[in-house]
């Protein structure tokens, strides 16, 4: 009996066998969890390459070069005979005036090669700049003052350093004489560095150094105000009829499965949907933000049922019960007591699946939101853009200067993405019920 015990002995948990296989399964363990962890920090890694990778190039695009030039506004230019009448004042030749200043300030300019060269340090949005400062105060007409005019997009490239005056002249874009006027100015201390207000309140533009995302933001705003109209109440009636009113039955089961596929289908289909649907059967203004707001409601209405079901799912059969004894019919147990507490994660899920909306660029493509939108929408059917699709159309662009507006762009995307998903969580936070 002693031999019997001190085999089992031998062969239990003291035993070397027992303590070689615990310490190797330890072993193991401690591998899989440095695994796991090398996983983590190679991804965070990526992730932080690529933000840095993405502001180091984009948060000049904030930041624009300026000129602060004396410009006289001539009477005899812009209103000769004085009747100030608007339609005179915006039909004005006020590059003219520009041309004239840059005259002024370099007077050994002489030759037409270079005098076309001097006129295009500055950009040709000063003209608008101009026209907008005598459309607002009149009163500048006859007057001497210095302005600060927008320099080109080859001269803002060059102050921010993106182009190497070190460089042989014949491989850059900014020429000799171009440094040594820049220089010029630089030393007069009227060269300046200051935050670029158009990038945020402007539209798109064929001259980088004037383009802004203005018109991009609110066509986003109105896509994806249509695409929440739509998508969110039907989304949400869906999913309630689903979970608190449909009978189990092979209909309701065919109904589940194709939603659950409709959401990991590519939205380029979504897109060409919309496409065949609401612009060549319904006829629908083509890149209009109704259009893409339908076309991206059809994509995240399937998230939204999802996440509503779950939800709605999440919620004690304990509430139905009590609302049913004590009188409720089936309709107000579900939405005078299911619905509002099941809200927070149907918001939840309604917020993140409008994130998902707002950076789709396929889609919107197939509907032709990729065209070259300069004014800024004013309603659901004016031809607009959205920022996606403006980051594409940037990214194609030959321009240097488009480079750094395509990754400012980019930044203000990711803030709208963050921003909504940081939303998301702090409403899951404070109206989540643990049952």
């Amino acid at each position: 009996m002693t031999d019997t015990t001190e085999t089992k002995h031998k062969a239990g948990w003291g035993s070397k066998e027992t303590m070689s296989k615990l310490a190797k399964r330890h072993r193991s363990e401690k591998a899989f969890r440095m695994i796991g962890l090398g996983a983590i920090l190679i991804a965070l890694c990526m992730l932080a390459t690529l933000l840095v990778s993405i502001a180091s190039k984009g948060f000049t695009a904030f930041v624009q070069t300026r000129f602060d030039i004396e410009i006289t506004f001539s009477q005899d230019v812009i209103d000769p005979n004085n009747t100030r009448d608007l339609e005179v004042l915006r039909s004005a030749s006020y590059g003219s005036l520009v041309r004239d200043a840059l005259r002024k300030e370099f007077p050994e300019v002489k030759s037409r090669r270079d005098l076309r060269s001097l006129f295009g340090i500055v950009s040709k949005g000063s003209v608008k700049q101009l026209r907008q400062l005598v459309m607002e105060d009149p009163g500048l007409i006859g007057q001497t003052k210095v302005i600060s005019l927008i320099a080109s997009d080859d001269m803002d490239m060059f102050n921010k350093g993106y182009i190497d005056r070190n460089v042989v002249e014949a491989d850059r874009r900014v020429k000799d004489k171009e440094v040594a006027w820049f220089d010029q100015l630089d030393n007069k201390g009227a060269v300046e560095l200051v935050f670029n207000t158009g990038f945020f309140t402007s539209g798109d533009s064929g001259e980088p150094e004037i383009a802004g995302i203005w018109g991009a933001v609110v066509g986003s705003f109105y896509t994806l105000l249509i695409t929440f109209v739509i998508a969110f109440p039907i989304g949400v009636m869906t999913a309630i009829y689903l979970e608190e009113f449909a009978p189990q039955n092979k209909f309701t089961d065919i109904i589940e499965v194709n939603i659950n596929n409709l959401a990991a289908v590519p939205s380029i289909v979504f897109g060409l949907l919309g496409l065949a649907l609401f612009l060549n059967v319904a006829h629908l203004p083509r890149s209009a933000p109704l259009v893409g707001g339908l076309t991206l409601a059809l994509m995240t209405l399937p998230t939204i049922i999802i996440a509503a079901r779950a939800a709605i799912r999440a919620i004690p059969d304990s509430i139905r019960q009590a609302a049913l004894g004590l009188g409720a019919s089936p309709q107000q147990t579900a939405f005078h007591h299911v619905l509002p507490l099941s809200m927070p994660g149907i918001l939840t899920g309604t917020i993140i699946g409008l994130s998902q909306a707002l950076g789709e660029t396929a889609p919107l493509l197939m509907i032709g939101m990729v065209a070259f939108i300069v004014d800024i929408p004013g309603g659901v059917t004016d031809p607009a853009t959205v920022l996606p699709v403006q980051v594409f159309l940037w990214a194609d662009s030959p321009e240097r200067a488009f480079v750094e507006k395509t990754s400012g762009a980019i930044l203000v995307l990711l803030g709208f993405l963050v921003f909504m998903n940081a939303l998301a969580v702090m409403l899951r936070k404070k109206f989540e019920r643990r049952w």
